[in-house]
């Protein structure tokens, strides 16, 4: 804004005393201060509020403005609460350095003037910025002549004080200001889970939510369909015309709401936007535009990595020789694996996502899943996807996962590579938060192979990982192949009425005792079975005497007539405990 205009706000009641040739200058920011120097804390283009409470005399007076000129002040407004008028040495020292002053009158409290101030302000950047932000989405369009999302945040931050960051569906950070602070995994996970849950639930956007009582973040989700990001008067209703990004209504595809939740990206602003003018609303969505465009040119180069397993998978699925899936897989290594001089392992992992209900496939968000999961949750950007090749047909998603050999490793050795539950340790409680009431993903992880011929295995191995962690409750489960030669593997496969005859028959009985006798013979049954069997080590653990110990499993014997001695009732109990 410029300064000619706050003398024309009547509500603020400013008096020009000199500088009126310079009323032109435009106003970037506003600072109180009553510093005898607050040059360091101004970076120019202010109009400094002052008390006077610095001024001791009149020689204070003309140090005091060559600093703010020095520092780029466009105006001095003093106030008249302290002295009662504004005093002629500062007068005649702005009038030197050609500062424009103002006489605050004491009726007016800062506090308006900075009010009126920022307002202005933020609302004629906002359309500066808008400005940038087109010449911005169309050099991205074009070609990677923008700089990529980070430098729209940048921007935010810089012209609206706006910190900003580009998360993933599972929380991970793709990109943020340059020169802002780092968001914490954990705030990012926790953000990741509320978006989830707020846009499954379908509330309105931008979802907004408050952490620890202390911050509030507002969400604008990146949808992978241009045509379908609402603007600001659209948001509340799902159901409105969209912009097409050139301000004119578009109309948007039909979308499967379950399976996009899962895949779009997320725009969060530390800042509340429920009292946002439609304005700048309108500009927070073409932000996520230009996000959308980098989501889009990841996707393309995503495209060879994905055709390269796909026909792998359809080669291998169809029984073929294993020197053409040889071959193939020749081709792919360098795609995958750049530079690599020897050939690699691979592991195969397959993830399902089945909805409540039926209804559409979910082999789109499994896929999308999948390539996000495969992820190291510790990298940033949206480059550190591009070695993972993830094919989908149906409900399923089936990735190819190069891992460099080690040199003098032997063959079949699988010591390295993915583990199951660590791929979802860190995406879980966001998963969980996205699929509650409407889904499930379900993930299978094989060994590691060194050669086509064990390709095929590893897939079937994956799917049936994956079938194994189908049994277990919950809506984000994953098994891996080390389940497979265990009774971890039966376990999940027992029907519901043969478990629960099962364990009441061994369980309840010892149950029944610790209920009525605040006992504790089910911990006792546990140490002494996580003990083989060892009398001494058991006691030790319980920090019992062993004589102690002998009776508690004496009792259980006694209520359940089995005898820990012997390895069948031994077993039995083990399975009896690992099925409760």
């Amino acid at each position: 804004m410029r300064l000619r205009a706050l003398l024309e706000t009547d509500a603020l009641g400013l008096a020009l005393l000199c500088g009126e040739d310079e009323l032109d200058r435009t106003v970037h920011g506003v600072m109180t201060t009553d510093l005898r120097d607050p040059s360091r804390y101004l970076s120019g283009g202010e109009l400094v509020l002052s008390g006077l409470a610095w001024r001791r005399d009149a020689a204070d007076s003309e140090p005091f403005v060559r600093r703010l000129v020095q520092a780029g002040v466009v105006a001095l407004a003093a106030g008249e609460a302290e002295l009662g008028t504004v005093p002629d040495d500062l007068v005649v020292a702005c009038a030197r350095y050609r500062l424009p002053l103002f006489a605050v009158h004491e009726s007016v409290a800062f506090a308006t003037v900075t009010e009126h101030v920022v307002r202005q302000v933020s609302g004629e950047r906002a359309g500066d910025l808008a400005a940038v932000v087109d010449r911005h989405r169309r050099l991205m369009t074009s070609g990677p002549a923008g700089g990529g999302p980070d430098v729209v945040l940048d921007l935010l931050g810089t012209d609206l004080d706006l910190r900003a960051w580009v998360l993933s569906p599972t929380g991970r950070l793709i990109a943020g200001s340059k020169t802002g602070p780092r968001l914490p995994g954990d705030v990012c996970v926790r953000i990741a889970a509320e978006h989830l849950a707020a846009a499954r639930g379908g509330r309105p956007e931008p979802h907004r939510v408050t952490l620890d009582d202390r911050t509030t973040y507002s969400l604008f989700p990146v949808h992978g369909d241009r045509s379908t990001a609402p603007t600001a008067a659209a948001a509340p209703q799902a159901a409105q015309p969209a912009h097409d990004g050139h301000g004119t209504p578009a109309s948007p595809e039909p979308r499967d709401g379950r399976e996009t939740v899962l895949s779009d990206w997320l725009l969060v602003v530390e800042a509340d936007a429920g009292d946002w003018a439609e304005e700048r609303l309108d500009l927070l969505y073409g932000v996520t535009q230009l996000i959308v465009v980098e989501r889009e040119r990841r996707n393309a180069a995503r495209a060879v990595r994905r055709r390269l397993a796909q026909e792998v998978l359809e080669l291998v699925q169809a029984g073929a020789a294993p020197a053409e899936v040889a071959a193939r897989l020749r081709v792919a290594a360098p795609v995958l694996v750049p530079g690599l001089g020897t050939a690699p392992h691979w592991q195969v992992v397959v993830a399902r996502v089945d909805w409540d209900g039926g209804g559409a496939e979910g082999g789109a968000a499994a896929q999308a899943l999948l390539e996000e999961i495969l992820v190291d949750p510790a990298s940033t950007g949206p480059e550190h996807s591009d070695r993972i090749a993830v094919a989908h047909t149906g409900d399923e998603a089936v990735a190819l996962v190069p891992l460099p050999a080690v040199a003098g490793e032997h063959d079949g050795a699988d010591g390295r590579g993915l583990l199951a539950d660590a791929l979802l340790e860190s995406i879980r409680e966001p998963l969980t938060a996205g699929l509650d009431g409407d889904g499930r993903l379900t993930l299978g992880v094989s060994a590691a192979v060194h050669s086509a011929e064990g390709l095929r295995g590893a897939l079937e191995e994956a799917r049936h990982a994956r079938r194994v962690a189908a049994a277990r409750p919950g809506r984000v489960c994953a098994a891996g192949h080390h389940e497979l030669a265990s009774h971890v593997l039966l376990l999940p496969f027992v029907p519901d009425d043969v478990r629960r005859a099962f364990t009441a028959r061994l369980l309840d009985p010892l149950r029944d005792y610790d209920r009525r006798h605040r006992a504790e013979l089910i911990p006792t049954l546990e140490a002494f079975l996580d003990c083989d069997g060892s009398w001494t080590r058991c006691a030790a653990r319980l920090h019992l005497h062993v004589n102690t110990l002998r009776y508690r499993v004496g009792r259980i014997e006694q209520l359940t007539g089995r005898d820990l001695s012997r390895l069948e009732d031994k077993l039995d109990f083990f399975l009896a405990l690992r099925m409760s």
